[in-house]
C-alpha cells in the first residue's frame, strides 16, 4: 500500500505554518520540513508564515491545495478550516467540525467515551477556585482545554512544589488560563499511536529523561527516548492501535491523526486511557508521524504525498 503515486499531477501548494499560538515554532520547524519535501517531489511551493491577511494572500496566490502544517490556534480549531472552506480551497488534514470538536479535550471526551473510548474521568474547573482547595484527590492532572503539544500541563501531587491549596503566587497553568480540564493521574507509560489513510502505523512509548512528557521534552532533542515499536503485551499494543483508529474514524478525522495514552501496566489492556486525538501532529525531526511512517517503510516526502492525495 505504501509507496509514491509517480502519476501524480504537479501541484502548486501553499504550505501554512507559523502563525501566532504557543506552538509557532514547532509549526515553523513542520512546515519547512513539508515545503523541502513537496518541493523535492517536483511541487510548486509557497511558503506562508501565517498572519491576519491570510484570505487576501491566498486569493492572490489560488493554489491547487493548501498543506495544514499549523499547530494550535487558530489553525488546529477550525478557525482556519472554516475560512478555506468559504474560499473553497482544498487542504489537508481534517474539516472544520473535527477540528472544533477534538482541539476541545472536553467535548473529544463527550463525543468518544459515549462511544466505548476508554478516557480519564474529570472535570473542567474555574483556576481562582484551585487556590481554595483541590478538585480532586491528588495526584491529578491540570490542563488547558484547547492547547496541544502538553502545553500548561502542570501534574498537581502530594508532594509536590504548587502548596496545597495551590497558591495564588505559584507559576502554572492557572496564572495562564480562566478555566481547566483536571483529570485523575494516571500512573504508568506514555504510548502515541499515528493513524493514516485509515490505518493505525504503529505504537511508541515515550520515556522522558527526566520530569515528564512536556512541550520541552517533545521538542527538544535528548529529552525524551523514542521506543517504536513499544516494547509492550501484543494484546495492549493491539488496544491501542484499535482504539487510536476507532477515535479518527468517530471524531472524522482525515489525512492524518496521533492519539496519546496513558497505560497503567498494573492493570493490562484495561489501563488503557487515550488522551487526546491530535488533527495536526507535529512533521518536525523529532516528530511521532514521520517516525511511525519511516517504521512501515514510508519515507519523509512519501509520508507528506500521501496526506496530499488524500486531501485531493
Amino acid at each position: 500500500m505504501w509507496g509514491l503515486n509517480k502519476a501524480m499531477r504537479k501541484l502548486h501548494v501553499a504550505v501554512l505554518m507559523g502563525g501566532w499560538s504557543a506552538e509557532r515554532e514547532v509549526s515553523l520547524s513542520s512546515g519547512a520540513g513539508v515545503a523541502d519535501a513537496l518541493e523535492s517531489l517536483g511541487h510548486r511551493v509557497s511558503r506562508i508564515d501565517m498572519d491576519r491577511n491570510l484570505a487576501r494572500l491566498l486569493e492572490e496566490l489560488r493554489p491547487d491545495l493548501v498543506f495544514n502544517a499549523l499547530h494550535g490556534t487558530p489553525g488546529e480549531d477550525g478557525t482556519v478550516q472554516g475560512l478555506m472552506d468559504l474560499m473553497g480551497i482544498k487542504y489537508t488534514h481534517s474539516g472544520l467540525t473535527t477540528s472544533v470538536i477534538a482541539i476541545d479535550k472536553e467535548l473529544t471526551k463527550q463525543h468518544l467515551v459515549a462511544r466505548g473510548i476508554r478516557m480519564p474521568g474529570g472535570e473542567v474547573v474555574k483556576s481562582e477556585s484551585l487556590h481554595d482547595g483541590d478538585p480532586m484527590a491528588r495526584p491529578y492532572v491540570l490542563k488547558p482545554v484547547n492547547e496541544g503539544s502538553s502545553v500548561g500541563v502542570a501534574i498537581v501531587t502530594d508532594d509536590g512544589n504548587y502548596g496545597n491549596p495551590i497558591g495564588r503566587d505559584v507559576a502554572g497553568p492557572w496564572q495562564e488560563f480562566d478555566e481547566l480540564l483536571a483529570e485523575p493521574f494516571i500512573k504508568g507509560h506514555e504510548l502515541t499511536v499515528a493513524v493514516l489513510g485509515g490505518e493505525a502505523l504503529a505504537v511508541t512509548e515515550l520515556k522522558p529523561t527526566q520530569g515528564f512528557y512536556d512541550y520541552d521534552a517533545k521538542y527538544t532533542d535528548g529529552l525524551t527516548q523514542h521506543v517504536c515499536p513499544a516494547q509492550i503485551p501484543d494484546d495492549v499494543r493491539d488496544a491501542a492501535m484499535d482504539m487510536a483508529l476507532k477515535a479518527h474514524q468517530l471524531l472524522g478525522c482525515k489525512g492524518t491523526s496521533r492519539s496519546d495514552f496513558r497505560w497503567d501496566d498494573e492493570q493490562g489492556a484495561d489501563g488503557l486511557y487515550l488522551l487526546e486525538v491530535n488533527t495536526q501532529p507535529g512533521m518536525t525531526p523529532l516528530s511521532l508521524v514521520p517516525e511511525q511512517a519511516n517504521y512501515r517503510g514510508l519515507s519523509y516526502p512519501e509520508l507528506v504525498q500521501r496526506i496530499v492525495e488524500e486531501a485531493l
